[in-house]
């Protein structure tokens, strides 16, 4: 279990954010074999990704919502997300490709959808949790009176492209 960092914390980070989010909802729960290799390809990807320290990935987590999974990934650059997405040889090629051949077969099975933010400001806030989110994926700091309000922490959380 996660160690609870009992005060209260926030995150630090320099240079530039970029947030991903990418889910996917089984419209045919009676079709596994159309959901269940979409749900199953993200892990290879996100094994891919954390193993390459290059790769831009700062973080992510995974979240079930009433639709279904959505997967929040923190990115330091936009174009190391576009690259990866486009790279030939990375584990998102393949899955792309099986799941566009997928939803010729069963349309409407399964359905998947992402939507990207390049994050201008950013402020967070974590009391008595175990570090996540954008502390795990960035640098995670103790609140202290320079950052005491969320409206402080956001005048603080300029980012930027690098």
């Amino acid at each position: 279990m996660p160690r609870v960092l009992p005060g209260r914390m926030t995150h630090r980070h320099d240079g530039e954010l970029v947030v991903f989010l990418i889910g996917m909802r089984v419209n045919q729960w009676w079709r596994p074999d159309q959901w269940l290799p979409v749900f199953g390809a993200m892990g290879p990807m996100l094994t891919e990704l954390s193993r390459d320290t290059e790769s831009g990935l700062a973080g992510f987590r995974l979240t079930i919502g009433a639709d279904g999974p959505v997967l929040v990934q923190y990115w330091t650059s936009l174009e190391k997300l576009y690259a990866y997405a486009s790279a030939p040889s990375s584990a998102h090629r393949p899955a792309w490709s099986s799941f566009n051949a997928r939803a010729r077969k069963a349309p409407g099975a399964v359905g998947i959808w992402h939507e990207t933010f390049v994050v201008e400001r950013a402020e967070s806030m974590y009391v008595g949790m175990p570090t996540r989110g954008l502390a795990a994926a960035t640098e995670s700091i103790v609140v202290d009176r320079s950052s005491h309000t969320a409206r402080a922490r956001a005048a603080a959380g300029q980012t930027r492209a690098s």
